[in-house]
């Protein structure tokens, strides 16, 4: 559900139970968000969790909103980038919090992107076996993607986020001034995500990005905040009826299978994460297209979209064999089969496990660079 209170914020609701939260979007949230630790019983210390990239920019004046609501903040900052997203990082924050004597009470606050929300997030589901966690995304990617809907993770040298769970903040803001500093990249590696939510989900969403791509690719304001919020209303919804990825929430890793094993073999180094989805997504087109699940005109159509936001189709530095055997240390293989995430329609998506060998190894064929 998306509301707009009396002072022009957006706000969607992630209904869980009893684990139910809320998901702010506006500019200057930084009174909001010391209003809201205010009304919560935390303890006094903690800890705002930071990278290379975003702590000078940012940290300083989220401390000081936390200051002012109350709390006695530590920031620990690592060196940006996947690297880091690593079970040695997460134990030197282990490490610092506990020297800091952060107790069962002590919020942590993840401050920055994806890896940022996955690291912080899952240092906050195992410490103490849980302590409270705040999600204050800075790239476009974790507003729309990671930091909603619970799964936090490090990665392995054999995979990506192959070892986390699942985790829900207890709120999310996301403050539309943090974006003012985002590198163009960043901007289009979040809207990889934001494309997909339309492929999945709402055509009518789809087609509004297709209508408007000057202005999604300049952030422009009313473009901005109705594609962060319709995002997070999607995963919301999907998130809600699937909390654990038992079913229906499977549809949001459409695109991410040949992503993770693209990333992989170009060691998180060549593409960004948006980057790698957006041409894993055009390998599941070219996959249903294969099964007659979809036309060419739709694949073409999905395809001229990713195109038109400044993403890439084609992966350099994989081969077929490569990514074929990256495939089987995803996620989303059990028992040795893939579950493969495939559009059957602009706005709607089926689940397949009996994807032949040859059609895959040929639609990988199919998104590797001349």
């Amino acid at each position: 559900m998306n509301n707009v209170d009396n002072e022009g914020k957006r706000i969607v609701r992630v209904e869980l139970g009893k684990d139910s939260y809320d998901i702010i979007i506006g500019r200057g949230l930084g009174a909001a968000l010391a209003d809201f630790v205010r009304s919560k019983k935390y303890s006094k210390k903690a800890l705002v969790v930071t990278d290379s990239n975003v702590g000078p920019l940012y940290a300083d004046a989220v401390c000081g909103r936390l200051r002012e609501a109350g709390l006695e903040p530590i920031v620990h900052t690592f060196p940006a980038g996947e690297s880091s997203k690593t079970m040695a990082v997460a134990e030197e924050i282990y490490t610092r919090i506990i020297e800091h004597g952060l107790d069962r009470k002590s919020p942590v606050f993840a401050l920055g992107g994806g890896v940022v929300g996955d690291l912080a997030g899952f240092v906050a589901s195992t410490y103490m076996r849980g302590v409270p966690f705040v999600q204050l995304p800075t790239s476009l990617l974790a507003q729309v993607d990671s930091s909603v809907g619970g799964k936090v993770a490090v990665d392995h040298p054999l995979g990506k986020n192959l070892i986390g769970c699942f985790y829900q903040p207890d709120a999310v803001f996301i403050d539309l001034d943090l974006m003012e500093t985002l590198p163009k990249r960043e901007i289009a590696t979040g809207l990889g995500e934001i494309v997909k939510y339309g492929i999945i989900y709402d055509e009518n969403f789809f087609a509004f990005l297709e209508e408007h791509p000057d202005d999604v690719l300049a952030l422009a304001p009313d473009a901005t905040v109705h594609m962060i919020a319709r995002s997070c209303e999607i995963k919301a919804a999907v998130v809600s009826e699937d909390e654990k990825e038992a079913g229906l929430r499977r549809i949001l890793n459409f695109g991410h299978t040949m992503a993770h094993a693209i990333e992989q073999e170009t060691g998180y180094v060549r593409y960004n994460h948006g980057e790698a989805v957006a041409i894993g997504m055009c390998g599941a087109m070219d996959i249903s297209r294969r099964l007659h699940l979809v036309d060419e005109a739709t694949v073409t159509r999905a395809q001229n979209l990713i195109e038109r936001l400044g993403l890439p189709t084609k992966a350099e530095g994989c081969t077929v064999d490569a990514m074929y055997a990256g495939i089987f240390h995803d996620k989303k293989t059990v028992n040795g089969k893939v579950n493969w995430v495939l559009a059957d329609r602009i706005g709607h998506t089926i689940v397949k496990n009996d994807v032949p060998e040859d059609v895959v190894r040929a639609a990988m064929a199919g998104i590797l660079a001349d």
